[in-house]
């Protein structure tokens, strides 16, 4: 057990932390496992949004949670879970509108160049002269 005021006050929010911990990582393999056991689109996003909570409170990183994200969706569309925001299919086209009043054309405005700084002058470059390649001679 520790002596020192600080170690004490640092030993108690460490059981407070983990225990915090542990229950968010219970809530996310709770809602997996729903998921897994009943998949819908509800229990889908229940499982993401848990995942959700426990990057934004530093307890997975990122990719991990893509990962397992990536997962569930992949598990969704073998079950053929249909999503409530999926986009439906069109069958009729719908026809553009036809306006009658014509396109007013805006004024463009040409931008004058940048400045150059006087102090900065380039070096005259020269062109590179190639040599011709002397040929061997064969015996």
């Amino acid at each position: 057990m520790p002596i020192i005021k600080s170690a004490i006050k640092r030993a108690k929010q460490t059981i407070k932390r983990r225990a915090r911990n542990v229950g968010i990582k219970h809530d996310i393999k709770e809602a997996t496992k729903a998921f897994m056991a009943k998949p819908s689109a509800k229990t889908l996003s229940a499982a993401q949004s848990e995942i959700d909570t426990a990057v934004k409170k530093g307890l997975i990183k990122k990719n991990t949670a893509a990962r397992r994200k990536v997962n569930l969706s992949k598990f969704a569309k073998e079950s053929k879970v249909v999503l409530a925001g999926a986009p439906k299919k069109v069958v009729a086209k719908a026809e553009p509108k036809v306006t009658a009043e014509p396109a007013v054309a805006k004024k463009t405005v040409a931008k004058k160049p940048a400045a150059k700084p006087a102090a900065v002058k380039k070096a005259p470059t020269k062109t590179a002269v190639k040599k011709p390649v002397a040929k061997k001679a064969t015996k």
